[in-house]
């Protein structure tokens, strides 16, 4: 997230032992990542950063709603998510990030930006099947009143006449 320092937790100032940390997560986070597939948010997140001599221990936990659309009937509903990431940060040579739950930060560093992992801990914690309540109570007769397109008119309304030719081809065998 360029452009802001909310996220940026300066380590070198910091004595040894538990520091806790709160953010308020909102749309505009999400937006700083260029992703849309929440029309809202409304999340806390509590992070306990405990310094030791030579690392770091990050305890991330949040918990809150996210607005998104519903897989079965559309509309746009606030979904709970919670859940929790622990990373640790290690000094050494050269900055890598390849393990997702060991960081390694180069020895001169002083900062540590927080804001990706806490966008991916936050993503990740929504279930790919997104159900409103609205739709579990949904029963068989409301469910059929949605418009379903048959299968025949979907395919001539898709059909792309170059398609059409080049589908000729391969029957006129």
């Amino acid at each position: 997230m360029k452009g802001t320092n909310e996220y940026l937790i300066p380590y070198v100032g910091l004595k040894l032992g538990k520091h806790q940390f709160e953010y308020q997560i909102n749309k505009a986070f999400f937006d700083h990542f260029e992703y849309d597939e929440f029309d809202s948010a409304d999340v806390k997140v509590n992070l306990v950063l405990e310094k030791q001599t030579n690392m770091l221990e990050l305890n991330f936990k949040h918990s809150g709603t996210v607005n998104v659309l519903c897989d079965v009937t559309g509309e746009p509903f606030d979904m709970p998510i919670k859940g929790k990431l622990k990373l640790v940060v290690r000094f050494g040579e050269t900055y890598n990030d390849d393990n997702e739950e060991l960081l390694i930060l180069p020895f001169g560093e002083h900062q540590i930006d927080v804001s990706q992992y806490i966008y991916e801990m936050i993503a990740l914690s929504v279930p790919l099947k997104r159900i409103s309540p609205n739709a579990k109570n949904m029963d068989l007769e409301t469910l059929n009143e949605i418009e379903v397109k048959d299968e025949e008119e979907v395919k001539e309304e898709e059909i792309d006449p170059r398609w059409a030719a080049l589908k000729k081809l391969l029957t006129d065998k």
